[in-house]
């Protein structure tokens, strides 16, 4: 069965036929980058990057837009843009007004840089906004290259997979221009307060994506427009895609006046400066400004983004894109398929600074959480679902990749190879020629396949993972060409493992968080092991298996801890 996923344009599961399933083009709106992303964030692009390493997987096959499978091989080129333009806090309401975001970041670290809570060794001018996009862009990617992001990863070596909003701005100069001269958009006010917006009217299909529609979408609907941004439009759903304003933190000159681009140009640029130009190339601003695409054909295969950017982001972004380069306008839907993973809980409620539960990965990392149990716990739920991340789920997650560990590293060395590097940028790349499959490798494969090529129904794939590897009492040298195929496609094993953290009674070992009620509990143990109450320290190792740790004396006269 060919892969299926749900398109958010047709809302519904329908084949995903790439225009050359040899090479599929794939864009996904990146971070904002005046803070550090949080979990919710990742679980959005780690559904990209799941959905991206399967269509590279020789397990997943897609249909030919004749009907016929493809199963490969296949080259991805993803793009994920870096918006450093700062947004303004207004963004509700077109991004007109409000304060620069990338002040509100600039005064956060002024105030981190007087309480010394700064990393050591950064340097970053709270006034420079150029200096706190860097900042925050360098922690981002630290942290996407540490959960295994494959763009980010690929983006070392080629940087035009991880396009900036501040060098594509002649672009969207370019793109604005042609959007005007094709009667697609205006300009309204005196020179010092110009204005250029999209006219949505001239999309006939405007909200097809969304479900809106422009009669909902009149002036003051729910509070969120206000009354003086809709001053000069011809329609109050008209966005904004360049404003005039020299006072502007970040600002560039343009036959406009000296601005800012608004929010929804960037994205159609940065994806379609790339992923329409020659392998490895960018489009300049006049080749983007001539750019015709007949039939109202797609112009790129994939588009991803959290649920929150359906409207007003995406929306905005597909017609923008099908009136600049369609010749046909109204016949296109800039994506062949919108992919739209739902929000992230945390125990249950939404992400609060003030509930106290919310998490950047990299919080996470400083506590000794695994990447890869972080990973797979942003993954293992289903993308159309909203996922609920808890501290129980990432212990579950790192009990599976232990055991999953466990199978390739004995698999490795009954096919007589060293223990694995784990390389971040290629994973698995030392095994070139495994042995063939068992017949139970081979039915996990195809199990694991088929779950995934139904809407990436990743539940279902883990539970094949789980059954075939808890069926190998011994693993063997024919099932590490299975638990490659699978962690190609998951992307954990090769993840770096923290370091054990030592205490004075214990050695916690890589994800176990050292525990106050846990060290305790050792010293009672210790205590009694040392008055041969043997009994009392039995009594005590079951209290600790009935928390969820397994434990283990070492030598040196500390305890291991484990999760059990």
């Amino acid at each position: 069965m060919p892969l299926r996923l749900y398109n958010t344009l047709t809302r519904r599961a329908e084949p995903f036929i790439p225009a050359d399933p040899a090479h599929i083009t794939f864009y996904t709106c990146g971070p904002t980058v005046y803070d550090d992303a949080h979990i919710g964030n990742f679980r959005s692009f780690l559904a990209a990057d799941l959905l991206r390493r399967f269509l590279e997987s020789p397990l997943c096959p897609v249909e030919r837009p004749g009907g016929q499978p493809h199963t490969g091989p296949r080259r991805v080129t993803h793009v994920m843009n870096i918006t450093d333009v700062g947004h303004m806090t207004d963004d509700a309401e077109g991004g007109e007004q409000g304060e620069d975001r990338m002040a509100v970041a600039g005064r956060r670290l002024l105030e981190a840089k007087k309480s010394g809570s700064l990393p050591a060794g950064v340097e970053v001018n709270p006034a420079d906004p150029y200096q706190i996009a860097r900042f925050y862009e360098h922690r981002f990617l630290d942290d996407a290259r540490t959960l295994g992001l494959k763009i980010s990863l690929q983006a070392q070596a080629d940087p035009t997979l991880h396009p900036r909003a501040t060098d594509n701005v002649p672009g969207m100069i370019a793109v604005i221009q042609r959007l005007i001269s094709r009667g697609h958009a205006y300009t309204v006010g005196e020179p010092g307060r110009r204005v250029v917006y999209f006219d949505v009217r001239s999309f006939a299909p405007y909200g097809r994506l969304s479900g809106n529609t422009l009669d909902a979408l009149r002036e003051g609907e729910g509070g969120r427009i206000s009354a003086e941004n809709q001053a000069g439009k011809k329609h109050p759903a008209d966005f904004l895609l360049w404003k005039e304003d020299p006072s502007h933190i970040m600002k560039w000159p343009s036959p406009w006046g000296e601005g800012y681009p608004g929010w929804h140009i960037e994205c159609t640029v940065m994806s379609v400066a790339r992923l329409r130009a020659p392998q490895g190339r960018v489009l300049s601003p006049d080749e983007l400004a001539s750019l015709v695409v007949d039939n109202g054909q797609p112009l790129i295969d994939l588009h991803s983004g959290g649920e929150d950017n359906i409207f007003p982001h995406h929306e905005c972004e597909m017609a923008q894109s099908c009136c600049a380069f369609n010749a046909s306008p109204a016949g296109g839907s800039f994506a062949a398929m919108w992919f739209h993973p739902r929000f992230l809980l945390v125990e249950g409620a939404k992400m609060s600074k003030s509930k106290g539960n919310f998490f950047t990965a990299r919080d996470l990392f400083a506590k000794g959480i695994e990447p890869g149990a972080l990973r797979l716990e942003l993954i293992k739920t289903h993308y159309r679902s909203n996922a609920n991340f808890t501290m129980q789920g990432l212990a579950d997650s790192q009990r599976m990749i232990d055991r999953w560990r466990r199978v390739h590293d004995g698999a490795r060395a009954a096919a007589g190879l060293a223990p694995a590097a784990h390389p971040a940028a290629d994973d698995h790349a030392d095994v070139t020629n495994p042995a063939p499959p068992s017949p139970s490798g081979e039915a996990f494969m195809r199990a694991f396949s088929e779950a995934l090529c139904d809407d990436l129904n990743i539940a279902a794939a883990i539970a094949e993972l789980n059954t075939w590897t808890g069926s190998l009492t011994a693993p063997g040298a024919a099932d590490l060409a299975p638990i490659i195929a699978a962690d190609r496609v998951l992307g954990l094993l090769a993840r770096p493992r923290p370091k054990a953290l030592d205490t004075d009674i214990a050695l916690f070992a890589p994800g176990v968080t050292p525990d106050a009620a846990v060290e305790d509990l050792l010293r009672r143990r210790k205590a009694a092991r040392a008055g041969k109450d043997f009994a009392a320290s039995d009594a005590i190792r079951d209290q600790l298996a009935a928390m969820g740790y397994a434990i283990k004396d070492t030598a040196g006269g500390k305890v291991e801890v484990r999760r059990a």
